[in-house]
């Protein structure tokens, strides 16, 4: 939404984003009793789980194609992990994995590294996260089509 013109020589008038969406205060309450009800220390420990779960498959069973560019020792970053795969494009792999697989990941190509992030959340199950490292896996070994 514009500012007025009274505001055009004022910072402020960026402020103005229009009617507030209710659900994101609607769900602000609930989520902060899931999160409590969870506890903060059993859901860091899934999300480790989750990612360390698909991480250390893909990097053993990779043939040294695959390198974790997030450390994932112990508390040593959570449920996010990016992952580097020599041979193959990030934006194709990403591209395949969305569309064929309906698997969703975020490249990141910077001239520094190129990399997939991989977000589970709590919700996902072991299935999901298996079917990614699966898929993935086959990706290095058969290409992607």
């Amino acid at each position: 939404m514009a500012g007025s013109i009274e505001q055009e020589n004022n910072i402020r008038k960026y402020e103005e984003i229009g009617t507030h969406p209710a659900a994101n205060h609607n769900a602000i309450a609930v989520a902060l009793s899931f999160h409590r009800a969870i506890g903060a220390d059993r859901k860091i420990a899934r999300l480790r789980y989750l990612r360390d779960r698909w991480a250390k498959r893909v990097v053993s069973e990779s043939n040294g194609r695959a390198r974790m560019l997030t450390p994932i020792g112990p508390n040593e970053s959570g449920a996010i992990g990016v992952v580097a795969f020599d041979g193959l494009d990030i934006g194709k792999l990403h591209g395949w994995l969305l569309h064929k697989h309906r698997i969703v990941t975020t490249p990141l190509i910077h001239e520094e590294f190129n990399g997939l992030r991989v977000t589970p959340n709590v919700y996902t199950t072991l299935e999901e996260v298996d079917r990614f490292a699966e898929t993935v896996l086959v990706a290095l070994r058969s290409g992607i089509a």
